[in-house]
């Protein structure tokens, strides 16, 4: 059977890190589409599982959070009605947080920006915390129970609550300015001056020129909510490990003490376990006989 080499997973994973589409990838990599498809599966599979291993026990201090929008399959008003309700289909929303310190991603989440993916987020996020920290999100109140659930009484934690001019957070194509900002301290005694979600907006512009399925106004949206998941977890895999930070000059999991150096590409295919072979099943011959939703060429001339 035949496999990829070294070079040649390289190769893909790279473009897919990039942006890339996976049609483009599999014409300049001269590798079939469902080649690349396998392989955004099994590195994003592989990527979520080394991070979810590894970003445990963090030393964070201040932690921002916020939810970024996408769509998969078709945009909420186009999704057929058949589909309209089931996940997957029209809106999805990316949970995220980051570290403002050390510019590290410890946690997201690819859901519905409900009650129930906060709180799955926000526990997710507690769980891989070392210490009490200050905690930033926006006004969304789905939060408030979900840090509440997570975290108790210890947590320093606010909202940074923005006023639109207006009744839309985004028109079409800019979104609509910010009139106001209000910060709302929750629960303990959050500092004044770190009441901020700048860094995790700038996170979310990075997600979106670092990844073809988020940008705006195209027809390069995930049509599987799986491969947009996968795509997700092969980006922070990306950004943590191997990306050097301009303003640290490293990169955010050395300056968390999560890594020792500076992560690259192969290292990343290494993650992928090695491919096994299985003994080949007995041949099956295919049955040549027509059946009756298949009708043969001499049966339709007949019809004709």
């Amino acid at each position: 059977m035949n496999t990829l080499t070294n070079e040649k997973r390289k190769q893909i994973i790279g473009m897919l890190i990039e942006g890339m589409s996976l049609r483009a990838a599999s014409r300049l990599a001269d590798v079939s589409f469902n080649t690349v498809t396998k392989l955004l599966v099994d590195i994003g599979h592989a990527a979520a599982d080394y991070q979810d291993r590894t970003l445990r026990n963090l030393k964070c201090k201040r932690i921002q959070c916020d939810e970024i929008w996408a769509f998969v399959y078709a945009k909420e008003k186009n999704v057929p009605s058949d589909k309209k309700g089931h996940f997957g289909f029209g809106d999805v929303w990316t949970w995220t947080a980051i570290d403002a310190d050390t510019k590290l991603v410890p946690s997201f989440l690819i859901g519905n920006r409900d009650a129930r993916s906060a709180r799955m987020f926000i526990e997710d996020l507690a769980s891989r915390l070392a210490s009490r920290v200050q905690l930033t999100t926006d006004g969304l109140k789905v939060y408030l129970e979900a840090v509440e659930g997570a975290f108790g009484c210890d947590i320093d934690y606010a909202m940074l609550v923005k006023t639109y001019e207006s009744s839309q957070e985004e028109t079409r194509y800019s979104p609509a300015v910010c009139t106001s900002c209000e910060r709302k301290p929750v629960t303990g005694h959050p500092d004044p001056a770190h009441i901020s979600t700048s860094y995790v907006e700038r996170q979310n512009l990075t997600m979106r020129m670092g990844m073809r399925r988020f940008t705006r106004l195209t027809n390069a949206f995930s049509k599987k909510v799986e491969n947009h998941a996968y795509q997700v977890a092969l980006h922070f895999m990306h950004y943590n490990f191997c990306r050097i930070h301009r303003t640290l000059r490293v990169t955010p999991a050395m300056e968390a003490g999560v890594s020792d150096h500076v992560w690259s590409i192969e290292e990343i295919a290494a993650l992928l376990p090695e491919p096994t072979f299985g003994p080949r099943g007995p041949y099956k011959k295919k049955d040549s006989r027509p059946t009756s939703s298949q009708p043969s060429v001499d049966n339709q001339r007949n019809a004709e």
